[in-house]
């Protein structure tokens, strides 16, 4: 078995990381990665540590684990760890150090994706602001001080883990490291120093000694000995660029991110698990999901720009740390599928032979006789029937057949044995939980930002400043302001024309005041930043003020020369008049600027200050108002979350901690959107969408770990204007059960048997000697199954949630789910004539439950 190998230390006892260690070798192959040089096809899932708390983490990893997850992949975020050229920050969310400690104490092992480029939907993909300062700079090409800054931050971020011990080389969990990240999409607008950079990475990454290997993703031309890798919705295509080299996946999308104006991406997941065993089906041996979790953006590290702050990305861990069912079960059943067909899979390469048109088999066969196969129907829309090693088979559409001995199935990607959850947030209005007994609104205090230049380090320039190169991204904010005489003749108001603010902005959004009054505002989105507006003002004869604030929501993170993007006002800012066309340019005039804002240099955020000011009458509806007030924290354990409907745009912050910028005054278009989303066919981040017409994100978490039982102080910044008082919280729980299996379901997975008649798909005219179960289990420990809302065996129409009964319907089966069902914890149903009589010959039939548990 040849290949390129690496020394380093993994331990092996019972299946966990221990403080003993033996020394093994890591190695890859042309087939796989190998550990103690045996090959081993590894599931991975992408789990980012600053996007969840560390007491979060255990549980996260833990069920990534309970999901068949063996590897943990996370990126590296340079701008987190060293905000402040040479002054770093490896504290809190920031433990890098603690998260892959963790996930060694789970068991699991570490992909750990240095970058330093990380792209994520991360604030400026993941750089410091201050490496745009650098005299002389260009990022991610053949430039001597970026390579000097990018090998200085990844060699510190090795020895960190070497001085940890966390390599495998070591004894430690990390058995892979990543160097770039999808240069390869954009290296041609590079040129040859694209060439030479990549070709410095790639030795700058093998230099450091790790002893485990390198990979780079998205890149075709990655040098020896990197590992060159895909991402994309699906990589069963994808060749590495060396027959010496495994195919592995570094990043599946389980969805797609969320921006602040659009609707929510989802992913249905018959299609991730057709992808997924499509990869394996044809030769691949590693697979990552990106995103596993996906956590929250707290704070400011949004990318984009008008990333929303909820990164969930639909994944089998939603953003609160709950299984998303049946995505996680189904997945889950899928890689123990897989992993039933590893010995074989590792042993050679499969081979493939047509069934029909779009229909196929791959079989992997080693000379002592072990054998798996997939069978594939990538049409999508037709089911087939297909004829494999003399038994028949039915495919539904778009779908794989797992055959652990090539000849009886486990699984069908398309056919999902897990149940499904149904999550509801219960609505709690915040008054609930503030003590007053003066009326809620007095317990609301607040402090009006001043509008324009309030701080004493304002400066005057001629001209208009592009705004990342006036802030460095201390803030979101910028302020223009400027002074204008107005006689009253001017030719822009002559013929009884009414004066009208021209503004031009790179982006991403502005307020108009003049004279201390809002005028109008403007806003761009994620497909274009830049910002138009023509507002009506009345001005006064003598001296006005125009107050011009600027704001960034997230700087780019993604694109050749990204970090070349401006925001800001760069002009022309014009008086012209409604009707004559006439204006005055005020572009090159003397602007005054500020920076932030005065209540961030004040430190409202913290709610400390002696600022505030309380009353009986509490200004809502209004821009530029800081709020606070006091909570107590709902009772239980529940996920909580800020509903911020009634508020227009802002940040929040909960006991001094970002929670994230909130915008539910931007609401989704009403197009787009479908009732249900048809899992066949090629998936793209535009397929399947929903909440059309709706804010795009109104509820933001809240981890149970920044509030404590009482006295805990919430402050917000309102732009637009709205009102607090309507503000609530909302805790998640799952709100019911529900399945739906048909009578040519495979078993659930941890029934199969070679000596089973699990051809499952089976449409000869015998009956299968083995029955298709139904399974619901209520999901907390003192739970118990209370009520059955919906049971139908026959044809059910409809999904989860919304099942309704055809005319093909055994008049038995609500009594049969009712007397297996309620009052315990879980029950599983035979799916079956023979359990619920026959209602309709000759069809196949479904049994569909839905569920409650108390």
């Amino acid at each position: 078995m040849r290949g390129v190998g690496f020394v380093f230390v993994l331990v092996s006892l019972l299946g966990a990381i221990a403080t003993t260690s033996f020394a093994t070798t890591v190695s890859y192959d042309g087939r796989a990665l190998l550990l103690d040089g045996e090959r081993r096809v590894l599931i991975s899932g992408s789990i980012h540590y600053p996007r969840s708390t560390p007491d979060m983490w255990p549980d996260l990893i833990q069920k990534s684990k309970d999901g068949g997850l063996d590897v943990i992949e996370t990126y590296v975020f340079w701008n987190l760890h060293e905000p402040v050229r040479g002054q770093y920050d490896f504290e809190g969310r920031n433990d890098l150090v603690k998260f892959v400690k963790t996930v060694a104490d789970a068991g699991l092992y570490v992909h750990l994706r240095i970058g330093p480029y990380v792209c994520a939907e991360w604030n400026y993909g993941g750089f410091p602001l201050w490496l745009h300062f650098i005299r002389g700079i260009q990022f991610r090409t053949d430039n001597e001080p970026f390579k000097e800054e990018m090998q200085r931050f990844t060699s510190k971020i090795v020895d960190m883990m070497q001085q940890e011990k966390l390599y495998a080389s070591q004894g430690g969990p990390i058995i892979l490291s990543q160097i770039e990240n999808e240069y390869g999409n954009i290296d041609s607008a590079y040129g040859s120093a694209g060439k030479s950079y990549i070709k410095w990475a790639a030795s700058m990454a093998t230099s450091l000694d790790t002893g485990v290997p390198w990979v780079m993703c998205q890149q075709a031309d990655a040098p020896d000995p990197i590992i060159n890798t895909c991402n994309g919705f699906y990589c069963d295509q994808f060749t590495p660029n060396s027959v010496k080299k495994p195919k592995m996946w570094t990043e599946n999308w389980t969805g797609w991110f969320l921006s602040f104006g659009g609707a929510v991406p989802y992913r249905p997941v018959e299609d991730i698990a057709f992808a997924v065993a499509r990869f394996f089906q044809l030769g691949g041996t590693f697979q990552n999901y990106y995103m596993y979790h996906g956590g929250t953006n707290f704070g400011r590290t949004t990318g984009g720009p008008f990333i929303a702050t909820s990164y969930d990305y639909d994944a089998p861990i939603d953003e609160y740390g709950l299984i998303r069912q049946p995505k996680w079960g189904h997945l889950k059943d899928l890689h123990k599928a897989i992993k039933l067909c590893e010995a074989a899979m590792i042993a050679t390469d499969p081979t493939v032979t047509s069934l029909g048109t779009n229909l196929e088999a791959s079989v992997y066969k080693t000379g002592t006789g072990s054998c798996a196969a997939f069978l594939a129907n990538v049409n999508t829309n037709s089911d087939a029937t297909v004829k494999f090693n003399g038994n028949s088979y039915r495919l539904p559409a778009w779908s794989v057949s797992i055959l652990p001995d090539c000849k009886n199935v486990v699984l069908n990607t398309a056919q999902i044995n897990s149940m499904a959850m149904m999550p509801r947030f219960t609505q709690q209005s915040l008054r609930n939980y503030i003590d007053s007994s003066d009326g809620f609104q007095s317990v609301w205090s607040w402090v009006h930002e001043p509008v324009g230049i309030s701080k004493t380090n304002a400066f005057n320039k001629l001209g208009l400043l592009e705004q990342i190169n006036t802030t460095a991204d201390k803030s979101d904010y910028l302020w223009y302001s400027l002074s204008t005489e107005i006689q009253g003749d001017e030719s822009f108001l002559q013929d009884g024309s009414q004066a009208v603010l021209h503004v031009e902005s790179l982006g991403h959004a502005l307020h108009a005041f003049i004279n201390g009054k809002l005028a109008g505002s403007g806003t761009g989105n994620s497909g274009n930043a830049k910002v138009t507006v023509d507002i009506p003002v009345t001005l006064m004869q003598g001296k006005n003020t125009i107050d011009l604030l600027s704001l960034t929501v997230g700087l780019q993170n993604y694109g050749a020369f990204f970090d070349k993007q401006g925001a800001g006002i760069t002009g022309p800012v014009k008086l012209k008049g409604s009707a004559n066309g006439t204006f005055v340019d005020l572009s090159s005039q003397l602007w005054m600027y500020q920076v932030g804002l005065q209540g961030e240099e004040l430190g409202l955020p913290s709610g400390s200050t002696s600022k505030w000011v309380a009353g009986s009458t509490l200004p809502t509806k209004q821009p530029l108002i800081w709020y606070k007030t006091k909570f107590d924290a709902p009772a239980g354990n529940d996920p909580v979350a800020l509903d911020f409907t009634g508020m227009g745009k802002g940040e929040a912050w909960i006991n001094g901690q970002s929670i994230g910028r909130y915008w539910p005054a931007y609401v989704a278009s009403n197009s787009d959107c479908t009732a249900s989303c048809n899992y066949r066919g090629p998936y793209n981040a535009k397929k399947c969408l929903k909440n059309c017409g709706k804010p795009s994100q109104q509820l933001h978490h809240v981890p149970r770990s920044w509030i404590q039982p009482s006295g805990n102080t919430l402050v917000l910044f309102e732009e637009m204007g709205g009102d607090p008082t309507l503000i609530s919280y909302a805790t998640k729980q799952v709100e019911g059960l529900c399945s739906r299996v048909s009578e040519y379901h495979p078993l659930p997975v941890d029934m199969w048997s070679s000596e089973s008649d699990l051809s499952s798909s089976s449409t000869g005219s015998g009956r299968r000697s083995t029955t298709p179960i139904l399974s619901l289990e209520c999901p907390l420990p003192d739970q118990v199954i209370s009520s059955i809302k919906f049971a139908s065996f026959g044809t059910p129409r409809g999904a989860c949630g919304s099942f309704s009964h055809s005319q093909c319907s055994s008049r038995r089966a609500l009594s049969i789910v009712e007397k297996a069902c309620m009052g315990s914890k879980s029950c599983s149903i035979g799916v079956s004539i023979d359990t619920f009589g026959d209602p309709c010959r000759g069809i196949i039939k479904s049994l569909a439950v839905e569920a409650s548990c108390t």
